[in-house]
């Protein structure tokens, strides 16, 4: 069986932890401050903050740009849950935006069209590893929103907060992801390009319009319950003194992790380089089948290569689920990314109907993610191809036999 999306984990990885473990240190300390460096280096930023997830990255994010009860943040319909739930977590009310017909992306313009007097934060999503380009919503949001407190102010404009959970290394025009959005939001879950099996991180622009260092000293002590002081600030000195400023919440990320993060990081560049190679492979292996990849490149687009998102040419979702079962049956696992949040019981309950979201909706009804990590072969590659072009033949034949018999 070729699985859909396994970790890469090596001896060099199970070392760095094994290291840490025998430190005698394992919670937040040192390896996550190394790592925090070091992603700041790949994100074009001025620092980070490593978290426990993407999603706690998110919910602290809004609350930087003071999100809450009474305002409205903007966010795309065709994403995961983490993207929305985090505005709700905070109080404020979700208001979702369609794609663009034959995309899974919303444009800036309709992105802008979505912003009242009561939007306090935009979050726009980097779906696959393909950074979404927040610069013109920048200037399209100019004087707009929610903008009379805090970073908003500072910005004179609602706070773009960049869901990248999937495009760590990804870039447009040389300015990597991470610098794109005001705020940036990402993910090193272990399905992710760069794993800490669990986490995520927190960063900003270099020139974001506020005090920095305050913003990062704030996200680490509402990351440790709102405490002043970390445990290992308390054990360097005789003081273990320290506050509580507000109720807040737990989600550091632990050195334990850090240190395969940071393990990982060190030949980062190599698995985006696979990662791209194995694309182009599959462009290479579908390209008479009339399956569509999603872009990872072109007009200065450098994807991280998280996901291989096809569309088939397929009537609808019926289909599509069958080919699933067939590369099953063939030995292949495959995925989808995502159901649009209206499809979810959760968000069906805050009132989102689907028909809103035609776009979305239909980019749905024959999207299929296909396997891509580093225990890929080229010779997998081909067989995933082979098998998903013999899926198609076969539905394609039912159909027209179907139609045969109709008529």
């Amino acid at each position: 069986m070729i699985p859909f999306s396994p970790p890469t984990l090596t001896e060099d990885d199970i070392n760095a932890v094994v290291e840490v473990l025998r430190s005698g240190w394992i919670t937040s300390g040192p390896v996550g401050r190394r790592f925090e460096e070091q992603l700041a280096q790949w994100a074009g930023t001025s620092g980070a903050v490593a978290l426990s997830s993407a999603t706690a990255a998110l919910e602290l994010a809004l609350r930087a740009a003071g999100a809450g009860p009474g305002d409205e943040v903007v966010v795309p319909a065709y994403t995961y849950t983490a993207s929305a739930s985090v505005i709700d977590h905070v109080g404020a009310r979700i208001v979702m935006v369609d794609s663009e017909p034959g995309s899974p992306f919303p444009s800036v313009e309709r992105i802008a069209a979505a912003v009242t007097d009561r939007t306090r934060a935009v979050i726009t999503v980097d779906l696959a590893g393909i950074p979404f380009d927040s610069r013109p919503l920048a200037t399209l949001l100019a004087g707009r929103g929610r903008i009379d407190t805090g970073l908003g102010a500072a910005l004179g404009r609602p706070v773009i907060i960049s869901d990248s959970a999937h495009s760590l290394g990804a870039s447009l025009e040389g300015t990597p992801a991470g610098s794109l959005a005001d705020l940036t939001a990402f993910s090193f879950h272990a399905v992710k390009n760069l794993t800490t099996a669990e986490g995520g991180a927190l960063t900003w622009r270099a020139d974001l319009p506020t005090d920095r260092e305050e913003l990062a000293r704030w996200v680490r002590t509402y990351s440790l319950h709102g405490q002043t002081k970390d445990a290992l600030a308390k054990s360097r000195g005789a003081s273990w003194e320290y506050d509580v400023i507000a109720p807040a919440y737990k989600c550091n990320l632990p050195d334990t992790l850090a240190a395969l993060g940071l393990s990982q990081l060190g030949r980062y560049e190599q698995t985006l380089q696979r990662r791209r190679e194995l694309l182009a492979h599959y462009a290479q292996g579908l390209a008479d089948t009339g399956v569509q990849l999603l872009e990872h490149g072109g007009d200065g687009v450098a994807s991280s290569g998280h996901l291989a998102i096809a569309t088939l040419p397929v009537p609808g979702v019926t289909e599509r689920n069958r080919v699933i079962q067939d590369l099953y049956a063939a030995g292949v696992s495959a995925n989808v990314h995502y159901k649009p949040l209206p499809l979810l019981t959760a968000y069906r309950d805050l009132g989102f109907d689907i028909a809103d979201f035609p776009h979305a909706y239909a980019f749905y009804t024959r999207e299929l993610t296909l396997p891509l990590h580093l225990a890929l072969s080229d010779a997998d590659v081909d067989r995933v191809c082979a098998a998903l072009a013999g899926s198609l033949r076969h539905i394609s034949h039912n159909s027209a036999g179907s139609a045969a018999s109709a008529a």
